[in-house]
């Protein structure tokens, strides 16, 4: 699949088809797109996730044992529906918390209602994604129950039983606390994500008014340090009103404190209609951000196709600099 292609695909981020061609039909519990149903495309090795609806511009169907996906008639891309472990090829992804206190007003989350997993309910949907042969590595994001406090507490927790279990890398998303970043890496995480959201401080103030950039930019300097090198990685909206100066002069900021940053291109929900202005990035947007954001880390000798966990290797959601472009 060529740059331009994935970029358009993720630029739409959805396709008109019959789900019933999907096996193993999943609905994310996290972020932007909880709620829809969604699939893993791949095409040349190259990988997307696509949202199915009957809206969308993009169509596809099988066709001698390949889905083909065509806008206006006209093909765009060809390739297979690849099976998901747990919310992603290869991995074991496992959301603790599907409830959240924090009122991101581009997240449906909050709105959604979801169930808060027990530890033995966690260890044995792992267990169970491990007995596949399948599982290259685990990954633990959450959203917040009561506090960001005891999130950390149950990450850590998770993440101390798995290590004394499983050989694989372990990554995981959490909101930073005060000694987070040593606890979890103590307790056996390799990788690292606190995720900036967007990194245009007048748009932070009203889209994430429950949360602190600043703070979290202290935690990712102290995770760079404490985890290492091309081991830290923060999830970047694009689309969220911010100018392209202003995501540029974000990735810079980024990149000189060691992180790499995964510009995730902004998805408008239903439940969050009126309270965020979304314009979804085109596709000439998204590889312009990701050209910009590939030099950069060259700059600084970072790079984004050697992590082992969470967004990065998946690649589905995102452009990944390295690997895809």
């Amino acid at each position: 699949m060529k740059p331009e292609t994935k970029a358009q695909l993720i630029s739409v981020g959805s396709v008109n088809m019959d789900p019933t061609l999907i096996h193993g039909l999943t609905i994310p519990t996290a972020g932007p797109g909880a709620g829809n149903v969604a699939f893993f495309f791949n095409s040349g090795g190259n990988r997307v996730r696509l949202a199915v609806k009957k809206e969308s511009p993009l169509n596809a169907e099988m066709e001698n044992g390949e889905l083909v996906i065509r806008r206006d008639g006209v093909e765009i891309a060809r390739g297979n529906i690849e099976e998901e472990l747990i919310h992603c090829p290869d991995q074991a992804f496992i959301t603790m918390c599907e409830k959240c206190i924090f009122d991101c007003k581009f997240c449906p989350v909050p709105k959604l209602g979801g169930k808060v997993k027990t530890m033995d309910e966690m260890l044995k949907m792992i267990a169970d994604a491990n007995s596949t042969g399948r599982m290259k590595a685990i990954s633990i994001t959450s959203g917040v129950e009561i506090s960001a406090e005891k999130e950390v507490d149950r990450a850590e927790e998770l993440i101390r039983r798995l290590r004394n279990i499983y050989n694989v890398p372990i990554g995981v998303s959490v909101y930073p606390t005060e000694g987070s970043t040593r606890r979890l890496k103590d307790a056996g995480a390799d990788e690292l994500k606190y995720n900036v959201e967007t990194m245009d401080r007048d748009i932070y103030a009203v889209v994430c008014p429950d949360q602190d950039l600043e703070h979290l930019l202290d935690a990712l300097r102290e995770g760079v340090e404490i985890f290492g090198k091309n081991k830290v990685c923060s999830n970047f909206i694009i689309g969220l009103g911010e100018t392209d100066e202003s995501a540029e002069k974000g990735i810079e900021e980024l990149v000189s404190i060691g992180v790499v940053p995964i510009l995730r291109a902004a998805a408008r929900h239903p439940l969050r209609e009126g309270e965020v202005t979304i314009e979804r990035p085109s596709a000439e947007r998204l590889l312009h951000l990701n050209r910009f954001l590939r030099r950069k880390l060259d700059e600084h000798g970072l790079r984004a196709d050697t992590f082992d966990t969470m967004c990065l290797p998946c690649t589905g959601c995102d452009i990944n600099p390295h690997s895809d472009l």
